[in-house]
């Protein structure tokens, strides 16, 4: 790897503003997240390192089942990477790292709720019905100040299969 190249790595409890403000630093793209539950929720994030400074990160949540342990879902969350190191692959790098951590819980899919889905299809997530996804974003949704209705919402739904992607891979 090139030593002028980010380090990915699990997020600790002192990035915690550092990756408050990556994410604030992108309102139009991007939940806000308040420092309080980027605190709560460290040991779901990941950060992109350069130089003491961090540069990315991205985060997962375990969503809700109607069954337990029936199709389990995780939504990757809060991809974000500062302007001077977007179009170098690093967003690639830090969903692609994401991924790898959360398929160690053997989801039945893994989805994400976006503005950019040219992007998350090149990593091989494919659209799907926000209606067949309600119940699982319900509580996100719901806790949403940016749009009042989660069908108006112009986030774009979509699903990995990890098992489809690892027959793929083999």
């Amino acid at each position: 790897m090139n030593p002028a190249e980010p380090v990915i790595r699990k997020a600790s409890f002192s990035d915690g503003p550092a990756i408050f403000r990556c994410i604030k630093a992108h309102p139009n793209e991007l939940v806000p997240r308040p420092l309080s539950d980027v605190l709560l929720h460290i040991d779901r994030f990941l950060v992109a390192e350069l130089a003491g400074e961090i540069v990315g990160t991205a985060s997962w949540a375990v969503l809700p089942e109607l069954e337990p342990g029936k199709n389990p879902s995780i939504e990757i969350q809060s991809v974000s990477v500062r302007d001077d190191f977007q179009k170098q692959g690093l967003g690639r790098r830090l969903v692609e790292a994401a991924i790898a951590r959360v398929a160690e819980f053997q989801p039945y899919q893994i989805i994400v709720l976006t503005f950019t889905p040219p992007f998350f299809a090149s990593l091989g997530f494919v659209p799907v019905s926000k209606e067949k996804l309600l119940y699982k974003l319900y509580k996100g949704c719901m806790n949403c100040a940016k749009y009042d209705n989660p069908l108006t919402c112009p986030e774009v739904a979509m699903a990995y299969d990890p098992a489809r992607a690892k027959g793929t891979a083999s």
